[in-house]
């Protein structure tokens, strides 16, 4: 009855060319997000909007706010919040113009504006508020490489972009992140936690029952993600890490980044390869294992949904970064059997060729799984020819094949040294086929780049290079239970 008086109410208005299922859903959507009810927002949102998304939007766009407006009262956060999710669907199924990318900065900033600045009384589900931040970092990096490649724009459209100088600013997106960090203090919220305080923010997954609304903290704890993956754009590991640093990624227990798939694989993702462009590859290694394994676990609860082909493409990516730092520094000790084996299987050419030293393999496996960087400063508007759109994306490459060029001979010396506990300098140099003086460089860049990161340590003492190996301990355990399931998986086949 309510839906029929609402819906009445909004004759005559702008609902001529809204399907009535389509009005049917905005009308409930607000009503469950004006009554808090974050089971029924959820399911509307993960749920019901796909599918109507499947029906009728697959190739065009929802309809715009001015033509729903009417059945929510006009109400202006609402309009925000449906704005959001028009303009994801319009980057997600079609191709934005340079006005609707324009307009979606204007509604992100209106929104976060009105989020910040006064006291809101909403609870949303977390993986919208992560979908928030994600896509706002998304259409950030689709409109600087929009932006870069000014050969095919015209004389109008590149004035647009100069005039349009803030929208989409790299300032401006690292503004409202951190922004949502320093108004939700969540970074004391999260250090009470690890000191043994109040528990509550991540016993409840955010929403802190009865305590008011989630959206600010919560925005405020995947802004601390989102800054991680911005700085990792724009080639600033040292900051990324940093941004990262208050989750305790290292710590054991629950989190709230592991309630949301897309947010636990972006954490992940992010951190371990600004570990590898900051030569901590036991670290990246680490993080790769951590989230391979929990791929490999929970895939196929995915496999209907809308984010299912983005995790098994992050799945491929991570794999060949695994790749790089297997190559770079044997990771026997962190990484799991299983995640060896099949980083083996996917890429076992390319560890081959990397190990022989030949640098076509990383510059491959980088050029594949490396993110999308992002140039910050906009093009030279008067050069009407100019494609800068892979210039981030090579400086970044430039910088990991020179570090790759130092330690290209690296693999194979630490062969030669596991074979012994002493050699003399002149006799390794002879089976490196360089020099005694470019043997005792070698050795010295060894020590440099992978000192405390490999489970090989020497030192060199009258000609001789004494070798101390660090064995690592086969996981016997681990072995056998993965034999006695794979007998019982045949067994059941045979039986069968």
């Amino acid at each position: 009855a309510i839906l029929r008086a609402v819906v009445a109410m909004g004759k005559g208005g702008a609902d001529g060319d809204v399907n009535e299922i389509v009005q049917q859903f905005v009308v409930y959507f607000y009503r469950h997000i004006r009554e808090r009810n974050v089971y029924e927002i959820h399911s509307m949102y993960e749920s019901s909007f796909s599918k109507l998304t499947e029906r009728f939007f697959k190739d065009k766009p929802w309809p715009k706010v001015d033509a729903i407006s009417h059945l929510t009262g006009d109400d202006h956060v609402f309009s925000m919040l449906y704005s959001e999710m028009y303009y994801r669907h319009v980057y997600a199924r079609l191709q934005p113009t340079l006005e609707q990318r324009c307009e979606s900065w204007d509604n992100y900033c209106e929104l976060f504006k009105v989020i910040l600045g006064t006291k809101i009384n909403m609870q949303l589900p977390n993986s919208w508020l992560w979908d928030m931040v994600d896509d706002f970092i998304y259409q950030f990096q689709s409109y600087c490489a929009y932006r870069a490649k000014l050969r095919q724009k015209g004389p109008q459209e590149i004035n647009v972009l100069r005039e349009c100088d803030q929208v989409w600013n790299a300032l401006g997106v690292l503004k409202y992140l951190q922004a949502f960090v320093d108004k939700s203090d969540i970074v004391n919220i999260l250090k009470q936690e690890r000191e043994g305080g109040d528990r509550s923010f991540t016993e409840t997954d955010g929403y802190g029952y009865g305590k008011g609304s989630n959206v600010l903290r919560t925005l405020g704890y995947f802004s601390l993600v989102g800054l991680l993956r911005v700085h990792c754009l724009l080639g600033d590991y040292h900051s990324a890490l940093q941004a990262a640093a208050p989750l305790g990624l290292s710590q054991p227990g629950a989190a709230l980044y592991q309630r949301v798939t897309g947010c636990h694989i972006s954490v992940y993702y992010y951190s371990g390869f600004a570990h590898i462009m900051r030569r901590e590859y036991t670290l990246a290694a680490k993080a790769f294992n951590h989230i391979l394994l929990y791929i490999s676990r929970t895939k196929q609860f995915h496999t209907q949904t809308a984010a299912y082909e983005q995790i098994i493409k992050r799945n491929e990516e991570m794999y060949a970064l695994m790749a790089i730092c297997t190559a770079l520094s044997p990771q026997d000790r962190v990484v799991d059997e299983s995640v060896q084996k099949a980083c083996m299987e996917k890429h076992a050419d390319k560890l081959q060729r990397m190990a022989a030293g030949q640098l076509g393999g990383y510059d491959e496996l980088f050029t594949y799984s490396c993110p999308k960087f992002v140039t910050p400063a906009p093009p030279n508007y008067d050069d009407a020819k100019a494609d800068l759109s892979q210039d981030a994306y090579k400086l970044q490459l430039g910088i990991f094949m020179e570090e790759v060029k130092q330690q290209a001979r690296l693999p194979k010396l630490r062969s030669y040294l596991r074979l012994y506990t002493t050699i003399p300098i002149a006799k390794l140099a002879s089976f490196m086929e360089v020099s005694e003086a470019e043997i005792l460089s070698l050795l010295m860049a060894f020590k440099h780049k992978l000192g405390g990161r490999d489970n090989l340590h020497f030192y060199v003492q009258d000609k001789m290079v004494h070798v101390c190996d660090a064995r690592v301990e086969k996981k016997h355990g681990e072995f056998f239970a993965s034999n006695i399931v794979r007998l019982s998986e045949l067994t059941k086949e045979i039986n069968a």
